[in-house]
């Protein structure tokens, strides 16, 4: 029986993290990155599963690229990016089922801080497509005794969970760099997850899959930790760095930022209430500084709790 074989795109330290856990499977990886000594050809031929982990910006370009390669019918296609392209507001799963209408789409997400993974830390997560099978067939290649992964069937509830939540992971973090205490924070978040659930709901994804791994989990972990882009993005606004400042000196990319913008406009068309999203692009534009935006958030209307 041939041996199976993970093609993973991106080899920031997502995919890298990602590679590691496969290999440690027993199965055959390869990694491709932009100027790496492989070529694409090289890293997809023959795969049965190919793993995108590159940054929103670049996924259409390389699918567009992997599409005019051969690639088996039977190929299952995993997305592991989190983001909302600008000139469409497509997700990346969105763009790759667009792409390679007749395979399986895996979205795969969870709270997974890549350097908690290299450094061999327990962490569970969430794979997630309308075929069972290919997100069952996901959740083998990269399950352990460290990383435990769940399937499910609503893969772009998963996949916005993961998305969204990058939005509010700033917005904490300027809290926290405003020493606003525990009891604001836990507003915050509790508040930004009900914004997240009714942008995901009018989407057309399921609302409990908000209150699993890729939503309420990926909030928890990236609105907690300094290890968070996002959250770093925020907390250094509140120090009163700029935000050209932070991007350029940052590991990595942010996705937060631009999802705020792509998240504001689509919103704004659809005319879905995104108090927290709103204040958050405000801050990023520069048309007000964190103080403010935390003062406009408490004046606003009072209503009942669970108002979706």
């Amino acid at each position: 029986m041939r041996e199976t074989t993970i093609a993973i795109l991106g080899a920031g330290a997502w995919g890298s993290a990602l590679a590691t856990l496969a290999s440690e499977n027993g199965y055959s990886v390869r990694l491709w990155s932009r100027g790496g000594a492989k070529t694409l050809l090289e890293v997809v031929e023959d795969a049965d599963i190919i793993l995108s982990a590159i940054s929103m910006k670049g996924v259409r370009a390389v699918a567009a690229q992997v599409q005019s390669l051969p690639i088996s019918k039977e190929t299952i296609f995993v997305t592991a990016t989190k983001g909302l392209e600008p000139e469409t507001t497509s997700t990346p799963l969105q763009i790759w089922q667009e792409v390679f209408p007749t395979h399986a789409v895996v979205v795969l997400c969870g709270p997974n801080l890549s350097k908690e993974i290299q450094m061999s830390l327990p962490a569970a997560t969430v794979v997630a497509s309308e075929s069972a099978a290919a997100a069952q067939s996901v959740q083998l290649v990269f399950s352990s005794h460290r990383f435990r992964v769940y399937t499910n069937s609503d893969p772009l509830g998963v996949e916005l969970g993961g998305t969204l939540k990058n939005v509010i992971a700033i917005a904490a973090g300027v809290c926290d760099g405003l020493q606003l205490g525990t009891n604001a924070k836990a507003a915050l978040i509790t508040r930004g997850l009900t914004e997240m659930v009714r942008v995901g709901v009018h989407w057309g994804a399921k609302m409990e899959t908000f209150y699993g791994l890729s939503g309420l989990g990926d909030l928890l972990a990236t609105c907690n930790s300094p290890l968070s882009r996002n959250y770093q993005v925020g907390y250094q606004l509140a120090c009163g760095k700029t935000l050209t400042e932070i991007l350029a000196h940052i590991e990595g990319t942010a996705e937060g930022v631009n999802t705020t913008v792509v998240l504001m406009q689509r919103a704004k068309q659809q005319n879905i209430s995104v108090p927290i999203t709103e204040q958050v692009y405000r801050l990023i534009q520069s048309e007000v500084t964190p103080r403010q935006a935390l003062e406009e958030l408490m004046v606003r209307d009072m209503k009942p709790e669970h108002f979706i």
